[in-house]
């Protein structure tokens, strides 16, 4: 078991209903066709796959998608999807669980890299993914860029979302690298707000490439979003794409 939180079932009953805007259309177009076109005919496998948001119409497209997740509930969710037989998923950890075959696609979507609450965790899933990767395959992750610029001396929080019914601000140790993400949600029309936090292992674009390196991979590709618009400086995210050597 790595240092990952464990996803409850209250919170996997209501995941789905609480990222519409990241299951939309206009959010995983763009991500399909990515994942597709590197996939290519070969297998995709999935770390933290969770309920499926982009396994499933991935599989549905035509690749063959297998999946890692930690948290049972989350599976459970998937499986109300599509059954194990079109799309299998292997509960346990993504830094050391290994299922059969080779893959010419590994991914890693939404931040999920950092649910890894230690750098040698980190680095371990590179070195899993490579584990997975026929030669010549690729291991993609998206992640957000830290927003340290954001904070002026002295302050360790940042918000990420205002809006009528959710705030969300990131604490940060600054040390340890390591954030709090921090949720007030409004469940109804009564006034009462929900509050729930994560722990997250934040990583520059840099450390990761070493990461990838350590495990034997080579930086392909890096842009600012699925639609492969440039990463530059000004970037809140980045998707990277390193290679297996043939």
């Amino acid at each position: 078991m790595t240092s990952s939180e464990v996803w409850t079932r209250a919170t996997a009953d209501r995941y789905d209903a609480e990222e519409t805007t990241m299951s939309s259309a206009a959010v995983l177009g763009p991500t399909l066709a990515f994942l597709a076109e590197l996939a290519g005919r070969g297998r995709a496998l999935e770390f933290a796959i969770g309920t499926g948001r982009v396994g499933v119409p991935l599989q549905e497209r035509g690749v063959p998608v297998a999946g890692i997740e930690l948290s049972e509930h989350m599976t459970a969710q998937l499986r109300r999807k599509i059954g194990e037989d079109a799309l299998p998923v292997t509960v346990g950890d993504m830094a050391t669980t290994v299922v059969a075959g080779e893959f010419t696609l590994v991914y890693l979507v939404y931040n999920t890299i950092t649910n890894l609450l230690t750098q040698d965790e980190q680095v371990a899933c590179f070195c899993n993914a490579a584990r997975h990767l026929e030669p010549g395959g690729r291991f993609v992750v998206e992640l957000g860029v830290p927003p340290l610029r954001f904070l002026p001396p002295g302050q360790v929080a940042a918000p990420f979302d205002v809006s009528e019914r959710h705030l969300g601000f990131d604490t940060f140790d600054l040390v340890e690298q390591i954030l709090v993400s921090h949720h007030l949600t409004r469940d109804g029309d009564d006034g009462r707000y929900r509050r729930d936090a994560s722990r997250h292992r934040y990583a520059w674009p840099a450390e990761l490439d070493l990461m990838a390196r350590i495990a034997g991979l080579e930086l392909e590709r890096r842009v600012a979003d699925w639609d492969g618009s440039p990463f530059t400086q000004d970037s809140g995210k980045h998707v990277s794409v390193w290679r297996k050597p043939a």
